[in-house]
């Protein structure tokens, strides 16, 4: 019988994310779009909807609801400026753009275990599991 290796048994995957911050999203199929949006959902800054009107809205992409057509999906999300949540259908979406700043790009478990034995390693004392101000 193998013997367990508990070091191995600690480790698990985590989730590969994409590195989407600044590019625009082209949308020229509905499959595309509903891609691109899912992507957004996903992504941990703020994205910028172009509206088929010619419009456009910054925000967090915070929820969205995939229908059987664009007209019956919707996204909602936290505006940039405002305070209001605003729904937009996948039917007024022409385009999008990952816009802010992925707050969490590089940042992994992994990095924040190497820098803190670094710190260890320095002498630091008082290491604590505080997050870094964003």
């Amino acid at each position: 019988m193998r013997e367990l290796d508990p070091e191995q048994l600690e480790r698990a995957p985590g989730t590969a994310h994409e590195a989407l911050e600044g590019l625009v999203w082209q949308t020229a199929s509905d499959a595309e779009l509903r891609d691109g949006l899912e992507k957004a959902f996903d992504y941990r800054g703020d994205i910028t909807i172009t509206k088929k009107d010619g419009s456009t809205v910054a925000g967090y992409l915070f929820d969205r609801r995939s229908g059987a057509t664009l007209a019956e999906s919707f996204v909602r999300l936290f505006p940039a400026e405002g305070t209001e949540k605003l729904v937009i259908s996948y039917a007024e979406i022409a385009g999008l753009a990952f816009s802010g700043r992925d707050p969490a790009a590089g940042k992994s478990w992994e990095a924040w275990v190497r820098k803190y034995w670094e710190k260890k390693r320095a002498g630091e004392k008082g290491i604590g599991l505080e997050p870094e101000e964003l």
